[in-house]
């Protein structure tokens, strides 16, 4: 079972410091899809939070797109977009009644020409893999207010996909959907109730991604001694605001965290004279690199610097590499 620790005496509330803690989770497939959450008894012994308090993150969480209740059996982490592909098929049949039989045809009439089954479904594979790379159009999407991690996945994927990818605020990806039909939306659990919302009614794909555990990052930040400086470096505001209440739910006041993003020098500057250790997503890492370089003769000993290579977990740039026919 996952662990959730709770700091009750923090100023933050501890509704939120769980729900933030089984949002991080879901969305590093700590919980996959389809994972049954703990129950409301398990998670009341486990952190000390009354039951009611349990239930409202529940509904929050819920609310939010990432889990649904199945009556008298619990609470599941919800399978979406590639995760559903049996549900995808019995639908596309059920709307084109015709295809079945027309897949069948297709396949006897290839089997009659002398091909081996390996053989037919090699070409048509290839046919199909083919036609969705020619096709195939990423729009990336995150909330105006956090386009940070919507520029960090962005990057990520063009590099992993080698395709171009578009990135689109959520509040325009209704008219951006309108005039691109074919172009399949990406983006990360946290924002995937959101983009459902707008797409489903469109009839296009919806594919969530889940993001990297940074299992060594916490691990470095259990680590750290008493009373150190610990600095996060991000192009996510969100990102920023979500590790804090992580941390701190892990630290409680131990630590010292200071946050700043990619665009706040005179944050960065100060940090890399205080902190102890600095945690740097990829997009970040050459500047802050470059601002202990210019304040090294002010440092008597400088930061230990830690770049996050991926905020997308690897499984995930996979699974959608195979839903766009490109690996």
């Amino acid at each position: 079972m996952v662990q959730f620790q709770i700091k009750p005496d923090s100023e933050i509330p501890a509704s939120n410091q769980l729900f933030n803690q089984m949002r991080f989770a879901i969305a590093s497939r700590q919980y996959p899809p389809g994972h049954r959450l703990p129950s409301t008894r398990q998670l009341a012994m486990q952190t000390g939070l009354h039951r009611n308090t349990i239930s409202k993150v529940y509904r929050q969480l819920e609310e939010t797109g990432l889990v649904e209740a199945q009556a008298g059996s619990g609470i599941y982490v919800k399978a979406l977009g590639h995760e559903g592909g049996s549900k995808l098929r019995s639908t596309t049949f059920d709307k084109y009644p015709e295809a079945n039989q027309i897949v069948k045809s297709s396949l006897d009439e290839l089997l009659s020409k002398g091909c081996t089954l390996n053989e037919a479904r090699e070409m048509l594979l290839a046919e199909i893999d083919w036609r969705l790379r020619c096709s195939a159009r990423v729009l990336v999407t995150a909330p105006s207010n956090d386009i940070g991690i919507g520029k960090l996945m962005a990057q990520e994927l063009e590099k992993s996909l080698d395709i171009p990818v578009q990135l689109v605020p959520l509040e325009e990806l209704s008219e951006t959907i309108e005039q691109v039909p074919s172009g399949t939306v990406v983006t990360s659990r946290y924002f995937i109730g959101r983009a459902e919302e707008i797409a489903a009614p469109k009839s296009v794909r919806v594919i969530p991604i889940d993001i990297y555990n940074y299992g060594r990052e916490i691990e470095i930040v259990r680590e750290l001694a008493k009373g150190s400086y610990f600095g996060i470096v991000s192009l996510s505001s969100g990102l920023l605001r979500a590790t804090e209440v992580i941390i701190h739910s892990l630290r409680g006041d131990d630590i010292v965290v200071m946050t700043a993003q990619i665009s706040e020098a005179y944050k960065i500057n100060a940090m890399v004279r205080s902190a102890k250790t600095i945690v740097c997503d990829r997009a970040s890492f050459e500047i802050v690199k470059a601002a202990v370089q210019l304040a090294r003769e002010d440092i008597i000993r400088p930061p230990q610097l830690v770049c996050s290579e991926n905020y997308i977990g690897t499984e995930s740039i996979n699974l959608l590499k195979r839903e766009l026919g490109l690996g």
